[in-house]
């Protein structure tokens, strides 16, 4: 019989049912309770930690009054607010999971989540109710609770729905009789992000990645209590909710300082104002930083450091940046599925500027070769000569579940032997310094929203007067790519203007995703299996944008 030095069944029960999230969230309301957690200029308001959980706990009783209880969902579809904050702690004290989405979706889109997750309660922002009621419409699944979220107090709910102010109204503010809501192991939050077939797929996240997601934020930061945070990205993304959003620092015991609606000037002002001490965004938010700052100085001495994800820095934009706004520029490179898995301190830049970074401290991050007919297992490594390109696998056994929510297929392909296989073709080095060279199966990146070419492309397809289409992204100084559409006609009466109206009335296909730019051509270039050359055409957009060839939408 198996023996242990240690009292194993006391370990365990304390470990696993406290070693949550939402225990970590409680341990600040005590040790904490009348210190800052969150802060919103638009409201001119603060929370402090006793104050948050108080709000949250109305939430929590509405929702138990709702019969909401253990794996039910409880979706959101918000701007960066209290509420969001909110929606991310409430379903936790309960057991429930969280499910923040896109409010840039289309309700096509909309729909389709709602329909894969099932939410006891969906939760929708006043500001993107016609997305959301018509999503509502469209979907096969009816919540049993609609909630609308209006900050300013001045709309009505649409009949049979409820404003969240009249659903926490006279709830009760006491901590709800559940000690042990949740395990380590339970899902307490579920993300969104697109697939390459055009159909999101959701990223199931539990509580001890939760909890090691937070912990990874701090060492690498390094992020402590005294510490107040601002992501000027939107949340429902795990770069929003996780690098320095509400995730990371309401966990250390820091402050959230939240920013609806990105704004450089605004942004660089709340540095001295709210004392921020770290920034979060994507490279083309440094960008417009970099220029209002240049313009008109703010006072950034109080800044630790910006940390951006989603593209890598150039050498120039990097040296700018640690001149103009702080010298501690911070870039990481990862997935929804495992949060970051590389990362550039500042202490590797400018120098490394251009590569993704290396291995986060508790990650192994891989470059292995490709076979036309195979997955490379995950000891078959491309070369560490900065040459040969091979494939990105991550393993982050401490921040992934290795799963997708209800697509096993999906999962099959991209998780495998503890592995993720991004789907993303790099180089490294001798150091294991990675550098990204096309990204995974040609995704835009476009002002740090992902969009699939494919999804795009079966879009216009339907278009009857369209024979043939591709989409790449090409470079853009603001938005760092935008989406162009290379279209062979099977009329030739097809105008630009004509696909941008099919575009923009078009239900699954979100306003950001639309392409700006067209070009109408004979033929498309293929491989010889017949699948598209994104990678031609993306060398083709550059040549054809710099001589003018693309047709404004």
């Amino acid at each position: 019989m198996e023996s242990y030095t240690y009292n194993i069944e006391m370990f365990r029960e304390t470990f696993e049912y406290e070693f949550t999230y939402i225990k970590g969230f409680m341990r600040n309301v005590h040790r904490f309770a009348n210190r800052p957690a969150l802060t919103c200029p638009l409201r001119n308001q603060s929370w402090t930690y006793a104050e948050l959980n108080r709000d949250v706990n109305q939430l929590v009783h509405a929702l138990l009054q709702d019969g909401v209880g253990k794996n039910d969902v409880v979706m959101y579809q918000l701007l960066n607010s209290v509420e969001f904050v909110h929606c991310y702690l409430a379903p936790q004290k309960i057991g429930a999971i969280n499910c923040p989405i896109n409010f840039r979706l289309s309700p096509g889109e909309t729909a389709y989540i709602i329909d894969d997750s099932r939410p006891a309660v969906f939760v929708y922002d006043v500001e993107v109710r016609e997305t959301a009621e018509q999503a509502l419409q469209m979907a096969t699944y009816k919540p049993r609770r609609v909630v609308m979220v209006d900050m300013r107090g001045e709309a009505e709910a649409p009949e049979g729905y409820t404003l969240y102010a009249d659903y926490v109204q006279d709830q009760s503010t006491a901590d709800p009789e559940i000690d042990k809501p949740s395990h380590i192991y339970d899902e307490n939050t579920r993300l969104y992000t697109s697939g390459t077939t055009g159909r999101p797929k959701g990223v199931p996240i539990n509580n001890i990645n939760d909890v090691l997601s937070a912990h990874d934020v701090a060492m690498h930061f390094p992020l402590s209590p005294i510490d107040k945070t601002m992501n000027m990205s939107p949340w429902f993304h795990r770069g929003g909710i996780h690098s320095g959003g509400p995730n990371p620092t309401l966990y250390m015991g820091g402050e959230v300082v939240i920013l609806r609606y990105f704004h450089p000037k605004t942004s660089l002002d709340y540095v001295s104002k709210y004392g921020l001490t770290f920034l979060i965004g994507a490279p083309p938010m440094l960008k417009m930083l970099y220029d209002a700052q240049k313009k008109s100085p703010a006072d950034l001495s109080g800044l630790k450091g910006i940390v951006t994800m989603g593209a890598p820095l150039s050498r120039e934009d990097c040296i700018k940046f640690q001149e103009t706004l702080t010298p501690n520029i911070f870039n990481g490179y990862g997935t929804s599925e495992a949060f970051w898995n590389t990362f550039l301190r500042p202490y590797d830049l400018p120098e490394m500027s251009g590569s993704a970074g290396r291995a986060c401290t508790d990650d192994d991050v891989r470059v292995v070769k490709i076979f036309p007919e195979r997955k490379a297992e995950p000891d078959e490594l491309a070369a560490r000569d900065n040459v040969e390109v091979g494939e990105v696998i991550v393993r982050a056994p401490g921040k992934t579940t290795y799963a997708y929510f209800n697509n096993e297929a999906e999962s099959k392909k991209v998780f495998y032997k503890g592995w993720i296989y991004i789907g993303d073709m790099a180089t490294w080095d001798e150091n294991e310094y990675v550098t990204i060279v096309s990204r995974k199966n040609d995704m835009i990146v476009s002002s740090a929203e992902n969009i699939y070419p494919v999804e795009v492309e079966e879009v216009l397809s339907e278009h009857p007067e369209v024979k043939e289409c591709v989409v790449v992204g090409a470079p853009d100084e603001l938005r760092g790519q935008v989406v162009v559409a290379y279209v062979v006609k099977a009329d030739d009466s097809l105008t630009a203007e004509e696909l941008h109206k099919f575009c923009a009335a078009h239900p699954s296909l979100a306003a950001y995703k639309r392409p700006r730019y067209y070009r109408f051509i004979d033929e498309l270039p293929y491989t010889a299996t017949g699948k598209k050359k994104h990678f031609v055409v993306r060398l083709m957009a550059a040549e054809d944008q710099k001589n003018g060839l693309f047709e404004r939408a």
